[in-house]
């Protein structure tokens, strides 16, 4: 636990634009070094967050306190907090008739009253840690998509803020560029840089964060460390979006169920995840279905495939029963077909996954 006075203090923060409520009741700390990456899916909030937090979205009802001044009280001068709380936007925000030296020094110079000559010297420095000294006297269109994102996160460094919020840094980007934005990130996460993250990069989250919040409905879901959020989460929303679980359904009833449609539903997604197992899909389904099976009426079809593991299944869930439908002779058959066989009772009955 954490004895510090936290950085950023959150209490009961709302956000409503007219009837829609996009952020509910929000409450967390944040202290000195933590990197935290907000997940979840688009239009939960994250972003409304991060804005809320510097003031550029205020929030309906609620407190955030910065090093232990409210700033949502009327009248606070929002320009102290922002020199405390740097920015990145998706979208660079660089002014177009300024070089990239000019971008950098502007703020330091006009806010911080920074003499020319050391903002310059400043600015140097961190354009060489970003990689970008060679492009000082460039103009923002003279850049590419990568190289401009590093030069907005060089100006947020230049304010020497307690904390940065990005927001998605690496939305706008061609893929090609996204590594090169990330790698600057992960420097400054060592640095140990208090920065909070909205990011649906995956793998780089659970890399680089000391907490995840995963945000859904416009609540923080949950929050703990990256372990917990990947490996062990509480919510099954959290569940799927961390492993981006794809799914393909279907409710067996009768006898007249649509094989063809099963057929051509499994091959459809099979295709859509690029996934080389159509046909050896199907043949387990028909098996099971029509021959280990055929008595098991009503069960669940359930054809899986999370992104972030790989891991592609076909589960037959049998609600209200607590004992295996195979025989041993199927297990014997079927065990040789699949990479793992699982037999598992579940709240609602029982459950045979085949992991292909």
């Amino acid at each position: 636990m954490n004895n510090q006075r936290p950085i950023i203090s959150v209490s009961h923060l709302t956000k409503r634009f007219g009837e829609l409520e996009v952020l509910r009741d929000i409450n967390f700390e944040v202290h000195q070094g933590e990197v935290i990456s907000l997940i979840g899916p688009s239009g939960t909030g994250k972003s409304t967050l991060l804005r809320a937090l510097n003031m550029l979205e205020p929030p309906t009802s609620g407190e955030i306190c910065i090093d232990g001044e409210l700033i949502t009280v009327k009248g606070y001068p929002l320009h102290k907090m922002r020199q405390k709380i740097g920015m990145v936007f998706q979208s660079f925000n660089l002014f177009e008739h300024m070089t990239v030296l000019e971008n950098i020094t502007d703020a330091p110079i006009h806010l911080q009253h920074l003499p020319e000559a050391q903002a310059k010297e400043d600015a140097l420095a961190l354009l060489k840690k970003v990689g970008l000294v060679q492009k000082a006297e460039a103009y923002p269109s003279e850049l590419s998509g990568g190289q401009k994102q590093r030069v907005a996160i060089a100006r947020a460094l230049a304010m020497h803020p307690e904390v940065i919020l990005f927001d998605e840094p690496t939305s706008a980007l061609d893929p090609t560029m996204v590594g090169e934005v990330l790698s600057v990130i992960r420097q400054l996460a060592k640095s140990g840089l208090t920065m909070l993250i909205v990011t649906h990069e995956m793998r780089f989250a659970q890399d680089v964060s000391s907490r995840i919040f995963f945000m859904n409905e416009g609540r923080i879901y949950e929050d703990g460390k990256p372990e917990q959020i990947f490996e062990h989460p509480v919510h099954s929303a959290t569940k799927a979006f961390v492993q981006r679980i794809q799914k393909l359904v279907y409710e067996i009833d009768s006898d007249d169920f649509d094989y063809l449609q099963i057929h051509t539903g499994i091959n459809r997604f099979c295709i859509k995840y690029d996934l080389h197992l159509g046909e050896q899909a199907y043949a387990l389904v028909k098996e099971m279905l029509f021959t280990h099976m055929r008595d098991i009426r009503p069960l669940t079809l359930r054809m899986t495939h999370a992104e972030l593991s790989g891991v592609t299944s076909l589960d037959f869930m049998i609600e209200n029963l607590d004992h295996s439908p195979l025989t041993e002779a199927a297990l014997l058959a079927i065990r040789p077909k699949v990479k793992r066989l699982i037999e598992e009772t579940t709240p609602r009955g029982f459950r045979v996954k085949l992991l292909l």
